[in-house]
């Protein structure tokens, strides 16, 4: 580290990088993206949007006075830069590791972290809060939402735009326009930031009239809504463009060159004493100072292991090996697509990642990506059910939550043909507990109307998604994980499953183990280790549908069986063990339920075999458990 770098050994926190002449800063931003390049090289993590966000956050450790100063940061996927800077140097090389670094910002880590940003585009809101606060406590502490990488095309940013034109604060909003998220960005917003300008003309005219006003003495409170409107009605005349930010009251500076750290050094410097909301807007590049990122940024957002030097990933050869579930899926998809023509997918900017880019790219016409907005991917499916197409809507487990609302009041309540798509169910791994995918079954299975599945296997995965497409279904919620299925043979014939039966995989008389999803391949390969006289006392049963429930096998169960163990991956509190307690209960039977499943708290981050582990549902535990019941 001190022979290969001149400046980041002695910058353990902002204080010290204030130390340092703005010429130097230049220097700063190089050895950071060498740094970063260096580390993630090695240690797998979010790349090319931390590469992209550096000139960008050592302006503003230089400028403001943080921790006291705050940051808000939006997907903190970007703020790897911030991490270094702010005194965690050292150990970034545990980043994302159990016990490591957090993979997001987490006050619960630094001081500098301010908000827990793992999901999109609640900086505006969170931050507008904090400038609020800090007003009504006669703090002058700087407040700055940095929004970025998609995010502005939640509608949670514009309900906080919305609101911070009306509320006085001092609110600075920096809008990272790096033209993409994970994906490429897509929308209306995409394309207005791309014409938007600054006109100089504009510039230097409202320059001199402000100090015109202000020589005159009407900046005041009371004409202050005037000037900025006639300021508004000016740029538009000029640049030949509205400006729907200023249309806001919410004054706009930019764009500019966000690679600059000098100037974006004296645009933060200028800016800071603005009274009123403002937005900076500044275009960056996705990857920025490493070409293979430039030129892919969807493939290197997060990239895995790499040769740092010739830029060839390190990814494990899919010969031999099952496909994802989200390969799965999308091939599927498409499959069904070509036989269905109602069938149509939607995805808020996840193509990738949950492979609907499979039927985008041969049915260009039939899938939408419709940017980071969960909650308007379901009632736009909503809409297009209700004039007679077939939407499946995939959606990420965890980012499912901030569409809650409208999975009831446009799907559920209509009783519409929606297929919900639930991808990366249950623990996901090193991204930790904003993106683990815990709380689906317990926040759906009270609401009425739904059908709520996940499959044992990718055989049950498509068999499933046929069931889903066939007539008046209705609302059909199917949850499976990330990563890699068991099956070589994966293209099965597909059948129909009646809604609402599970089935006997094993027959018992002592212990009934019931699963759901694929959590139940691990303890059919437990029960099949056990010596024959034990084996034969536990009963294995899939229960595929935890809504409805299987009333016909669990009245089996309830009158063969001494005990019964179930085993979910999902929170155990409301989720599938909660509905066969419930069952039994209501149904008089009066034997033991014990529960496995994600425990009443926040899981950490790190390998999933690990978080299994401390879960008690690794195959130990699990076996452990398993014995002391039919011994």
């Amino acid at each position: 580290m001190d022979t290969a770098y001149k400046f980041l050994p002695n910058i353990n926190s902002p204080a010290d990088l204030k130390q340092l002449d703005a010429g130097d800063l230049p220097k700063v931003c190089d050895e950071l993206r060498d740094f970063i390049i260096d580390a993630l090289s090695c240690n797998p993590g979010h790349f090319a949007a931390s590469l992209g966000v550096i000139e960008l956050t050592v302006a503003l450790h230089y400028v403001f006075d943080t921790p006291y100063d705050r940051i808000v940061w939006d997907v903190g996927h970007q703020a790897y830069a911030h991490k270094i800077l702010t005194g965690r140097r050292d150990r970034f090389g545990t980043n994302r590791k159990f016990k490591g670094l957090k993979p997001f910002p987490s006050p619960d880590e630094s001081e500098y972290d301010t908000f827990t940003c793992g999901h999109a585009s609640n900086s505006i809101s969170v931050a507008l809060g904090m400038a609020v606060a800090a007003a009504m406590k006669h703090e002058e502490r700087q407040i700055v939402a940095v929004i970025g990488d998609g995010a502005m095309t939640g509608g949670l940013a514009f309900e906080g735009l919305n609101n911070a034109s009306t509320i006085p604060n001092n609110l600075l909003i920096i809008l990272n326009d790096n033209d993409i998220a994970i994906d490429r960005t897509v929308g209306g917003l995409k394309e207005y930031l791309i014409r938007l300008n600054t006109n100089t003309g504009y510039n230097k005219l409202r320059y001199s009239l402000w100090n015109f006003a202000k020589a005159l003495g009407v900046l005041d409170e009371k004409h202050k809504n005037k000037i900025l409107r006639f300021n508004n009605s000016l740029k538009s005349m000029l640049s030949d463009q509205q400006n729907i930010f200023e249309g806001l009251n919410i004054r706009y500076f930019g764009p500019i060159n966000g690679h600059d750290v000098n100037n974006l050094v004296r645009v933060l410097n200028e800016l800071k004493n603005h009274k009123g909301p403002k937005l900076l807007h500044i275009h960056t590049v996705k990857g920025k100072g490493y070409e293979f990122a430039e030129q892919a940024a969807t493939v290197w957002h997060a990239p895995g292991l790499f040769d740092k030097d010739t830029g060839e990933r390190k990814v494990s050869s899919e010969e031999g090996q099952p496909p994802l579930y989200q390969d799965v899926f999308g091939k599927t998809l498409l499959d069904l697509a070509r036989k269905n023509d109602k069938i149509i997918g939607i995805t808020p900017a996840m193509a990738t990642g949950c492979s609907m880019n499979i039927l985008m790219r041969e049915m260009p016409h039939r899938a939408f990506d419709v940017g980071i907005a969960e909650g308007h991917a379901v009632t736009f499916s909503g809409g297009l059910a209700k004039e007679g197409l077939l939407p499946f809507c995939n959606i990420y487990s965890s980012f499912a939550q901030r569409a809650y609302d409208n999975i009831i009041h446009d799907v559920a309540i209509a009783r519409l043909n929606v297929v919900l798509c639930l991808d990366r169910a249950g623990l996901v791994g090193e991204d930790g507990p904003t993106h683990h995918g815990a709380f689906d079954i317990a926040c759906l299975r009270c609401v009425p109307n739904l059908t709520i599945a996940s499959p044992y296997d990718e055989h049950e995965l498509r068999n499933l998604m046929f069931t889903a497409q066939l007539p008046d279904m209705g609302p059909f919620v199917i949850r499976y994980p990330r990563g890699r299925g068991n099956l070589i043979d994966w293209e099965n014939e597909y059948q129909q499953v009646t809604v609402g039966t599970g089935r006997c995989l094993k027959q018992g008389n002592t212990l009934a183990i019931i699963t759901l999803g694929p959590i139940g391949q691990t303890v059919k390969a437990i029960i099949d280790e056990l010596p024959e006289d034990e084996r034969s006392k536990a009963g294995l049963y899939d229960l595929r549908f935890v809504k409805p429930l299987d009333a016909v096998m669990l009245h089996e169960i309830g009158n063969t069986y001494k005990s019964i163990m179930t085993v979910e991956d999902g929170i155990i509190a409301g989720g599938a063990g909660a509905a066969v307690l419930e069952f039994m209960e209501d149904n008089g039977y009066h034997l033991p339920v014990h529960r496995f499943g994600l425990p009443d708290r926040f899981v950490e981050h790190g390998p999933v075999s690990k978080l299994y582990e401390t879960c008690g549902l690794d195959k130990a535990s699990l076996r452990a458990f398993i014995e002391t019941q039919i011994k």
